[in-house]
């Protein structure tokens, strides 16, 4: 009784799943893995050194090189993303990535290199980690398996404000198109595409606030652990 868990968080673009999956992991003292930074790190990586798609499927060794990592910062008191032992973590949340990204995580080479190391992390449990094929691809056997949406117009107000925020320029109309159409790449692709699980609960967040879905989320992760 009360055994550790995995926890799979997967849904549409901005929809807030980061920072679900980071609220949860604090609270219950779990490996918080941010699967969407992994495909971003993937596409600054092979921006940066110039590599282009039809190489990296010719070629799936070009990928070697990419060494992921999550670091927690207790002063700050959120996590960065490392490649090869760099913070990348504001390099990647900019427009250029996430206008590359759905077409770099859409190669069956470099989903299949990630889900490897993604499966890795969370052999042992007590690992909560979101993105798109979580529950259907990287931990189908995860005990919990949350899918969160959101109203698309709801979605492109929050990552403004968050780019304001960190002070990296964004345009709303960009933005929206830009949800719009990682929402169709993402729902379409061929490899792993964006499904809900059959045994996933829907959180639809578009009127909550981050504090309500926290605790709605954490209410249902502690029922499950209560009975593994």
């Amino acid at each position: 009784m009360g055994g550790k868990i995995n926890i799979a968080i997967d849904g549409h673009s901005s929809c807030g799943k980061g920072t679900l999956a980071k609220n949860l992991a604090k609270s219950l003292h779990y490996l918080f893995i941010d699967s969407g930074a992994m495909y971003r790190a993937v596409t600054l990586y092979l921006i940066r050194n110039q590599i282009n798609l039809d190489e990296v499927k010719q070629n799936p060794n070009l990928l070697d090189d990419i060494h992921i990592s999550f670091q927690f910062d207790e002063d700050e008191g959120f996590y960065f993303t490392m490649l090869n032992g760099e913070n990348v973590e504001t390099l990647i949340r900019g427009m250029e990535i996430s206008k590359r990204v759905s077409e770099v995580s859409a190669v069956k080479e470099i989903r299949e290199f990630l889900v490897r190391q993604q499966q890795k992390m969370g052999k042992d449990k007590g690992v909560v980690m979101d993105g798109r094929d979580i529950g259907t691809v990287v931990f189908p056997d995860a005990e919990l398996k949350i899918f969160m949406t959101a109203d698309a117009r709801v979605r492109a107000q929050r990552r403004y404000l968050e780019l304001q925020e960190k002070g990296i320029p964004a345009d709303f109309e960009d933005i929206l198109k830009n949800i719009q159409d990682r929402d169709l790449l993402d729902s379409t692709r061929e490899n792993s595409p964006l499904i809900q699980a059959p045994d996933a609960i829907v959180l639809n967040n578009t009127d909550m606030t981050r504090d309500e879905q926290a605790r709605i989320a954490l209410t249902w992760a502690k029922g499950v652990i209560l009975s593994a």
